[in-house]
């Protein structure tokens, strides 16, 4: 990278920050906020022709309002897959029906073969996600993985895990 492009992001950078930091916090709270700046960034960064913007400042609240759309589709697409305490349902109490009971039982047996069947790593963070209840970010930095390799592994537990309960 160009002295002269080196010098103009870290300008745009410090003039911009408070202002972009403020715009994320409100949107999707102070945990994600920094990580959505540093990619607003990069993706400016990554602009071929990023000295030939008529407005630098409002090309990079336009790229933070894209994150901030994204971040919010995919936490909408992971509630509606890994919604944990559906997968069994509710456990039925001792006056219940035995069919009730039998059915749980076999539905409980089918989600701990799927589970145990999965791929060891798959399996790691999906206990971690189900039964230590930790978020995706937390489970990546204990694994030293990133938080999308953290989401692809979910997906394909869940994905077994729905299939089996058929």
């Amino acid at each position: 990278m160009s002295e002269k492009k080196t010098r103009f992001i870290r300008d745009l950078f410090e003039r911009n920050r408070r202002a972009l930091t403020a715009y994320l916090t409100r949107r999707v709270g102070a945990e994600d906020a920094s990580d959505l700046l540093q990619e607003t960034f990069v993706r400016a960064l990554r602009h071929e022709r990023l000295d030939d913007v008529a407005d630098p400042p409002a090309f990079l609240q336009q790229i933070a309002a894209n994150l901030t759309r994204d971040l919010a589709r995919r936490r909408r697409t992971e509630h509606k897959y890994l919604a944990f305490d559906q997968l069994l349902g509710e456990r039925p109490s001792s006056e219940a029906r035995q069919d009730e009971i039998v059915d749980y039982e076999r539905r409980a047996r089918r989600l701990r073969e799927a589970i145990e069947a999965l791929p060891p790593r798959c399996r790691e963070v999906f206990e971690l996600c189900a039964f230590e209840d930790l978020s995706f970010r937390e489970i990546a930095l204990r694994l030293g993985v990133t938080e999308r390799m953290v989401r692809q592994h979910m997906s394909i537990a869940m994905q077994r895990c729905w299939a089996a309960l058929g």
